[in-house]
């Protein structure tokens, strides 16, 4: 027979740490710190960074880490101690980013869920504009921080709803200047050529209501938007590590609603390596910061069936390496 020795404790507290209105969220996931990687931790740590010391909105910070590597676990723990991460998930295995996305989506604690990719850097101010956006539009799914052009197929209810308001201006042409559209594309590891050949090719659409100049459409590797509505389409199917985030897109324009990118730039994408010092400058409205330029490939590097076979041997290297853990 077991027995208990007085009251818990907790039962004479008088009330309980209440959660901020936004949860910032951001999923990690560095299997190692070397080849592609190699930079990813220092990466890491900017994109926490700038959250910490740019965000004056009201937030908790939610980091979920999708197995990662021993040396990253330690510094989010670091991080979590310190008390700059308010809730830290450790995945045992990588359940990919959807996966990860039906965790944090389901847990976030706040109304609005604030989610970045793990290397995304937060300007100054950062996260209230985008607040505002949902604040303004209810019918708004997703806000991206910066201008972008993005295929039409995924924001059509967008596009329809502009069409069928008469308080809304759907705007046609060219507003995204090339500076600015290779400005991200340069970040992805895209090649300058196909990124300029698409960039010709498509048209951006934007919105304009009450005033304000939407581009129309929204990226998945950074958003915010209402946790309900993110809920509403979970469970999100997950298969693959990094395949399948476009569901997420085609399941918010489906329910109808709006996905948009603001104007200005309020964040920026890194991609896997230390950006150079003028990438941090905050953009000022009206002064265009520099693109950052790709390094051209010289001599025989240049090459590209030799770089195709290096890449080839480079993806067998990596996939040998992370079976084997």
């Amino acid at each position: 027979m077991s027995t208990r020795f007085g009251q818990n404790p907790a039962k004479s507290m008088p009330d309980v740490a209440q959660p901020a209105e936004v949860t910032v969220a951001v999923v990690v996931y560095i299997p190692f710190t070397g080849g592609y990687y190699a930079e990813s931790l220092d990466v890491l740590k900017l994109c926490l960074e700038s959250i910490v010391a740019n965000t004056q909105y009201p937030y908790d910070l939610m980091v979920f880490d999708n197995a990662s590597c021993a040396e990253v676990r330690e510094y989010l723990l670091e991080m979590h101690q310190a008390g700059k991460i308010q809730y830290l998930v450790f995945s045992e295995q990588n359940v990919g980013k959807a996966g990860a996305w039906n965790y944090v989506f389901g847990a976030a604690p706040g109304k609005y869920v604030a989610y970045a990719d793990s290397d995304v850097y937060h300007y100054p101010g950062w996260l209230q504009p985008q607040i505002e956006v949902l604040e303004q539009l209810p019918q708004a799914g997703m806000v991206t921080g910066l201008p972008m052009l993005t295929p039409e197929e995924y924001s059509s209810a967008t596009v329809a709803w502009a069409e069928d308001n008469p308080d809304v201006t759907l705007e046609r042409g060219r507003f995204l200047p090339w500076e600015d559209f290779w400005r991200h594309a340069v970040s992805l590891g895209g090649d300058e050529e196909r990124a300029r050949q698409f960039y010709e090719a498509n048209q951006d659409i934007c919105v304009v209501y009450q005033g304000e100049r939407y581009y129309v459409g929204a990226s998945h590797f950074q958003f915010v938007g209402r946790k309900r509505i993110f809920q509403s389409v979970l469970p999100i199917p997950s298969q693959r590590p990094m395949g399948q985030v476009r569901l997420l897109d085609e399941a918010i324009n489906a329910k109808g609603y709006l996905r948009l990118c603001t104007s200005e730039w309020y964040n920026q994408h890194m991609g896997n390596t230390v950006p150079p010092q003028e990438f941090f400058a905050h953009p000022v409205e009206g002064v265009r910061q520099q693109p950052v330029q790709a390094s051209a490939g010289k001599g025989l590097w240049a090459f590209k069936p030799l770089r195709r076979l290096l890449q080839w041997v480079y993806n067998r290297s990596f996939e040998i390496l992370y079976r084997s853990e």
